[in-house]
């Protein structure tokens, strides 16, 4: 990401941050000046592109820019090494292929969800069906366009896989009927019909709340201490009904009483009981009926083995590179960039879904082109030891990089996420737990604090994904 316009002086502790300035985060209209020439950043709610929009943005690459296409970390697309003087074609070709569908709120169109949402049996809603919904929303509603261009809704399935990249308004599909609202630490149940107008609800209340504050917050996170974000209100207003519910510990509380009654309750009513059980039950009856029943008893027979399936990810693992049931395909782009050609190799598809993995969902693409997408450069098994490896952009394309980044990636073995970065603003770093590759002066790099130099990255690299962790490295 380009550097934040808007460099607030540290604040002090318990301080809330100020922003003197409106966000300058780069878009489609708006392009941003970097040492490889200029670039637009494309909203794509749930990454999702129909066939004829992958064919427009791969000939803009070619056409306008460096003939790549970066896959952001939310599912978005940029290009780089744009002219200057290029954005009004950029816009008209973006606009006439339905990409620009709100020129007012094209930044704020920051939408990520579930990518396999649909496509593979898991899952408890079709939340790609509310992002659609939700971005029709949040392009219809003219204050919205006042939400910053990192504010961010997140839509998970229930799977658990993008829970965790921060959104500023998180739906969670409960149950087919209902999703959970997260939103500055609380947590509301509203119906899965009302819940794309219970997210935009819940981004309206944050403009009041920000404004409020007088801080000129951007996300949620950004509030100062005691501005909170009246959810239930903004719901109320909107017609929507909400219920809502306790945090683990407040459960806790509740609850404990409960149990300990009703464990409290039947061994009560045993000391009662056992008397005169006692009394009714002699030894020289019992016996007989003990073995009277283990005569009758059938014979122990094993239950029907269930017939095996497919494998699952673990719950809040995002989906490895391959078949995504039976007619869809993951994909993952190198480094999280795809050239012209390699955006091109994902059709035919039904559509393609962009992923905040960096990579791409194939829908209509069953198992039997592996070959043909292993054939383009893509990544697509999910033992290859570049799956998970990302970098910022680096040399030469960004002036504060102190090396060229993609260059000196290597991948070392499989294991956890590893990202490269320029600088110590880490752009584009994972989410989670992942291995921080630093550049330093002199040539070097730190691997996850270590000094290692950049002729001994490889098995550096491969130690940091392969041992085990003592503590998670988390998102800074």
């Amino acid at each position: 990401m380009p550097p934040d316009p808007t460099p607030a002086l540290t604040p002090a502790p318990g301080a809330p941050r100020v922003r003197e300035r409106g966000d300058a985060c780069p878009g489609a209209l708006r392009l941003h000046s970097a040492d490889d020439g200029h670039l637009a950043r494309l909203r794509l709610p749930a990454g999702l592109l129909t066939s004829r929009q992958v064919e427009v943005l791969a000939d803009a690459a070619e056409a306008l820019g460096d003939g790549r296409i970066s896959v952001t970390s939310r599912g978005n697309a940029e290009l780089r090494g744009l002219a200057g003087g290029c954005g009004a074609e950029l816009a008209a070709l973006l606009a006439e292929a339905g990409l620009l569908p709100s020129p007012t709120h094209e930044r704020v169109r920051n939408i990520v969800a579930s990518p396999a949402s649909g496509l593979d049996g898991l899952g408890a809603a079709d939340v790609q069906l509310w992002a659609r919904e939700l971005d029709e929303r949040l392009c219809a509603a003219p204050w919205a366009a006042a939400l910053s261009g990192r504010f961010l809704f997140v839509l998970d399935d229930g799977r658990g896989d993008v829970t965790g990249l921060g959104g500023d308004v998180t739906l969670v599909a409960a149950d087919p009927g209902t999703a959970l609202l997260h939103l500055g630490g609380r947590t509301v149940r509203v119906a899965a019909a009302d819940a794309p107008r219970a997210a935009l609800a819940a981004a309206r209340a944050f403009l009041t709340a920000a404004r409020g504050a007088g801080t000129g917050a951007w996300r949620v996170r950004e509030l100062p201490e005691g501005s909170g974000v009246d959810v239930r209100a903004a719901l109320t207003t909107a017609g929507i009904a909400a219920e809502a519910v306790r945090k683990p510990v407040e459960e806790a509380a509740v609850r404990k009483p409960v149990e300990e009654a009703a464990v409290r309750k039947p061994m009560e009513e045993a000391a009662v009981r056992k008397p005169m059980e006692e009394a009714a039950v002699r030894e020289d009856i019992r016996k007989p009926v003990q073995e009277a029943v283990r005569e009758s008893a059938p014979p122990h027979t094993a239950p029907p083995a269930e017939p095996p399936r497919e494998s699952a990810p673990p719950h809040g693992a995002p989906p490895a590179p391959g078949p995504l049931g039976p007619a869809a395909f993951h994909v993952l782009a190198p480094l999280g960039r795809l050239t012209a050609a390699q955006l091109r190799a994902l059709l035919p598809a039904d559509e393609v879904r962009l992923t905040p993995w960096r990579g791409a969902v194939v829908v209509g693409a069953g198992p039997d082109r592996a070959p043909a997408l292993d054939a383009a450069g893509l990544i697509t098994r999910p033992g290859s030891p570049w799956a998970g490896v990302s970098a910022c952009t680096g040399r030469p394309g960004c002036a504060k990089s102190l090396a060229d980044v993609r260059a000196d990636a290597v991948p070392g073995r499989p294991g956890l996420p590893v990202h490269y970065s320029g600088c110590e603003r880490r752009c584009g770093h994972p989410h989670g737990d992942w291995v921080d590759v630093l550049a330093v002066p002199g040539g070097g790099y730190l691997v996850d604090g270590a000094p290692v130099p950049r002729a001994d990255l490889a098995p550096a690299v491969t130690t940091a994904r392969t041992a085990p962790r003592t503590a998670p490295r988390t998102t800074r």
